[in-house]
């Protein structure tokens, strides 16, 4: 067997990993036929713009078709030959803390949904980056509470299942309450999932869907990661005020909500292309959570036991181990571009904890483009990364600490750039062992 090219083979199981997630590919076979009455299309998140243009391209021509989605500046895809055509208004917006665009996105969609009757339908299009897209304070509330609450959740190090309780409960449109603003028309939610367990609630705060949460776990992990909010806000959650619309309400009986991608999918499609190279595939799984440094460290060691054969690991070299999920920073600055995202944290984690092991690299991406706030969606390390870091001068340990990842990576020249994907499936991970 010829020798493979570690760092060509990950970038092209990235790829297909997020081909496969695609809405153009994903959505047509899950659209409706049309209802007598009026059609509606709204949205939100990194991948609902070209969830509605895969919704228009399909929709009969003949039929009506309109409707709002908000996705995150920068990812509204190419319109080619529907440009002249849009019936669906595709709104930018700032992402991870909301903005005013937002605000103006939200009055738009909710001006989008009124006065539809029973015979309509609304076609709600979410995915991943909808929590910050659909700018929604509380009533009594304001925009700049809201992007302070964004921010101390960022930093905070809670999982983006705690993130989202916490939003669906202090929102106007999360957890449910968008929903409301839809009947009496049937409502059919799309989704694609970029969260760990694949739950509806928490892909965007689950707008459109029922919350199983409660006031009452919204206040724990507020307690727990010592978050500062109003008094006033703290007291409605004592109360009860604040509880979302609750599975088993019959105002849910004729709605529907699909997944139509998911990070485990993904996984699988590029697990396949691994096997189509002749080498074993494994996917090590698609909810891999925690501190981004500890899951880096953590990776690290299996890939080690694997390289050299120790311990009770049965897995067999050459294979290639793969995971996704969402794993945390916590206290980075998060502002600076070049600071580095959840991904490339990790990857020079692991980059420490393997020490230049040979015949083993890793691959760490976010399959919406960007990890962080750079144009970078993540980085490759290979057994070399440490060497050539210590020639130009990098302290790869102090970069760390600093969370200064994404300075690290673009000095090596070992960036993942392949601007926005416009689909979101949450984080891929690979690790090839030779």
């Amino acid at each position: 067997m010829n020798p493979i090219d570690a760092p060509a083979l990950l970038r092209r199981l990235f790829d297909v990993a997020v081909e496969r997630a695609q809405p153009m590919r994903v959505l047509p076979t899950h659209l409706p036929e049309p209802p007598y009455g009026r059609t509606v299309v709204i949205g939100a998140g990194k991948a609902s713009a070209s969830m509605a243009r895969a919704v228009q391209a399909h929709w009969p021509e003949d039929w009506p078709l309109s409707g709002v989605v908000v996705t995150r500046y920068g990812h509204v895809p190419p319109s080619h030959h529907l440009e002249a055509s849009d019936r669906i208004d595709l709104l930018e917006a700032a992402h991870p803390v909301p903005d005013a665009a937002g605000r103006q996105a939200v009055e738009r969609l909710l001006a989008a949904v009124q006065g539809l009757t029973a015979d309509d339908l609304v076609i709600a299009l979410m995915s991943g980056g909808g929590s910050a897209l659909l700018a929604a304070p509380l009533p009594g509330s304001s925009l700049e509470e809201e992007q302070d609450l964004h921010r101390q959740l960022l930093r905070s190090g809670a999982t983006i299942g705690e993130m989202n309780t916490v939003r669906r409960h202090l929102s106007a449109l999360k957890g449910g309450r968008l929903a409301q603003h839809c009947r009496p028309a049937r409502l059919l939610t799309l989704a694609i999932s970029d969260v760990p367990g694949d739950r509806l609630e928490d892909i965007a705060s689950g707008p459109t869907v029922p919350d199983p949460s409660t006031c009452a776990e919204a206040l724990a992990i507020i307690e727990r990661h010592h978050l500062t909010l109003p008094e006033a806000v703290l007291q409605r959650l004592r109360s009860g005020e604040l509880e979302t619309p609750k599975p088993g309400d019959p105002a849910w009986a004729h709605d529907q909500a699909r997944l139509i991608a998911t990070p485990g999918q993904m996984l699988e499609a590029a697990a396949r292309v691994a096997r189509e190279h002749g080498l074993a595939a494994h996917v090590l799984s698609d909810r891999l959570e925690g501190e981004a440094r500890t899951a880096g460290a953590e990776l690290a060691a299996l890939a080690r036991q694997v390289a050299k054969g120790q311990g009770e690991v049965a897995f067999q070299r050459p294979c290639v181990l793969l995971s996704g999920g969402e794993t945390t920073v916590t206290g980075a600055p998060g502002s600076e571009p070049q600071a580095g995202g959840r991904n490339r944290e990790l990857l020079l984690a692991a980059a420490l904890a393997l020490e230049g092991l040979p015949g083993v690299w890793m691959l760490a991406a976010d399959t919406d483009g960007i990890d962080g706030s750079s144009d970078a969606a993540g980085a490759v390390i290979g057994p070399d990364t440490l060497a050539r870091a210590r020639a130009q001068g990098l302290d790869a340990q102090a970069m760390l600490d600093a969370h200064a990842s994404g300075r690290f990576f673009e000095a090596l020249g070992d960036q993942v750039v392949c601007g926005p994907t416009f689909t979101n499936v949450n984080d891929f991970r690979a690790v090839f062992i030779a």
